[in-house]
């Protein structure tokens, strides 16, 4: 198949908008709203940090594994930071100090981007298996594999999954770094909002390079 050529597909582009804008809303509701409005609420009616923290933290509990359930297949991204979440909170636990509850998106981030980065050298690269749910939402089951069949047959494809690979790792490495200096430097109540913050303008970033990258190679469906 062409790279520049659109996979078959019988929704129309409209369609496909649509469907990713919904993906991508429940995961601003779950991974930013929930954890950072909760946060808020919690300490607003007088909730101590360490408890305000864990608990919208462990909200997002149910939201991935009815994710999973619907999909019928487990989301790897969704489960490593399920995973990052409990490792976070046993560690609170054990400390009893929120800044180290806060300090625990850094590691996510550090290992997630450690992670990503891992992947380079395997055949599965993370940005392969992380294009899987919005190909999917876009243009369904058959389309995504008709887009995932270009591995076997294409070097510039997999060269080029690998190059927006190596960039989400390196500024999820990043946000990591500069999450344990806001964590030690700034108040504890003012930490989630500036590092949400600072993690939208990473997040803004690397959407900006990946959108400009994918149009110019034809990754796009």
């Amino acid at each position: 198949m062409n790279q520049q050529q659109a996979i078959a597909t019988d929704r129309t582009p409209q369609q496909k908008r649509a469907a990713v804008r919904r993906h991508l809303v429940r995961q601003l509701l779950v991974e930013l709203v929930l954890p950072l409005g909760g946060y808020y609420a919690l300490r607003a009616a007088g909730v101590n940090p360490w408890l305000a923290l864990v608990a919208p933290a462990l909200l997002t509990v149910p939201f991935l594994a009815y994710s999973a359930i619907r999909q019928r297949r487990i989301d790897m991204v969704a489960l490593f930071t399920l995973s990052m979440i409990v490792v976070g909170t046993a560690m609170s636990m054990v400390t009893g100090d929120p800044r180290t509850l806060l300090v625990r998106d850094s590691w996510i981030f550090g290992v997630l981007g450690l992670w990503v980065l891992a992947t380079l050298f395997t055949r599965h690269p993370f940005m392969r298996s992380a294009a899987r749910t919005i190909v999917t939402v876009k243009i369904g089951e058959e389309g995504y594999r008709q887009w995932d069949a270009r591995w076997d047959n294409d070097s510039r494809f997999r060269r080029q999954l690998r190059v927006l690979t190596a960039v989400w790792g390196l500024g999820f490495a990043l946000d990591a770094v500069v999450r344990v200096v806001l964590a030690y430097t700034l108040p504890v109540d003012s930490v989630p909002l500036v590092s949400t913050l600072q993690w939208l303008v990473v997040l803004g970033g690397l959407f900006v390079f990946h959108y400009a990258y994918v149009t110019k190679h034809g990754l796009k469906v």
